[in-house]
C-alpha cells in the first residue's frame, strides 16, 4: 500500500513538470494611451523682438538706423541712458519646447551703425537651405561689389597719374615754349 500511494501521490507532481498544457496564442498588444488620446496643442510664445538669422546676416558697420530699422525692425529697447545703443531682446517658447532667447546688441554713433554684438543668437534657427543659397549670392555680389570697387580706384589712381605727368608735360612744354 506504501508504493501504491507513493505512486499516486507523486503523478500529479510529475505531470506538473511535463508540457502537456496546450500553448496560449500571443495576444495583441493593446494600443498605447498616446495613440489614443491627442496631445494638446501647445501655441507658440513670442516675446520681444523675433529676428532671422538670414536679416542679422546682413548687418553691416556703416549702416544708417534708418537701414538697420528697415532690416530688422524696431529695436525691443532703447536705453534712454544710452541713446547709441538698441537692444533686440527675445524669450520664445515654440510649442515644441525648446526654450530660444538671445540678444542682439547694436551700437551707433552719429546714427551709423559701428558696433554688431551677435552674443547668444546661436538659439536662432539655422538657415534653411534655401537661404544658405541666397547668403551666399549675398555673399559673393558683396565680394563681387568690392573687387570691383578696388579696381575702379586702382583705375582712378592710374588715371590721376596719367593726368598728373600729362599736366606736367604740358607745363614743361610751356614753359619751353614762353622761352
Amino acid at each position: 500500500m506504501n508504493k501504491l500511494t507513493l505512486i499516486v501521490f507523486s503523478l500529479p507532481f510529475l505531470s506538473a513538470c511535463s508540457p502537456s498544457m496546450p500553448e496560449l496564442p500571443d495576444l495583441p498588444s493593446l494600443p498605447s494611451m498616446s495613440d489614443i488620446i491627442p496631445t494638446p496643442y501647445k501655441a507658440d510664445i513670442y516675446q520681444g523682438s523675433v529676428l532671422e538669422r538670414f536679416k542679422i546676416n546682413q548687418l553691416k558697420v556703416g549702416m544708417s538706423k534708418a537701414q538697420v530699422q528697415d532690416l530688422i525692425g524696431s529695436p525691443s529697447v532703447i536705453d534712454p541712458f544710452h541713446n547709441n545703443q538698441w537692444d533686440y531682446i527675445n524669450y520664445s517658447t515654440p510649442g515644441t519646447g525648446s526654450i530660444v532667447h538671445y540678444r542682439l546688441t547694436l551700437a551707433f554713433d552719429n546714427a551709423t551703425l559701428t558696433k554688431i554684438n551677435t552674443t547668444g543668437i546661436d538659439s536662432l534657427p539655422q538657415l534653411t537651405d534655401a537661404e544658405k543659397v541666397l547668403e551666399g549670392k549675398r555673399i559673393a555680389e558683396e565680394k563681387a561689389r568690392a573687387e570691383a570697387a578696388a579696381k575702379a580706384k586702382i583705375e582712378a589712381q592710374r588715371i590721376a597719374k596719367e593726368k598728373a605727368i600729362a599736366a606736367a608735360k604740358a607745363k614743361a612744354e610751356a614753359e619751353q615754349l614762353a622761352k
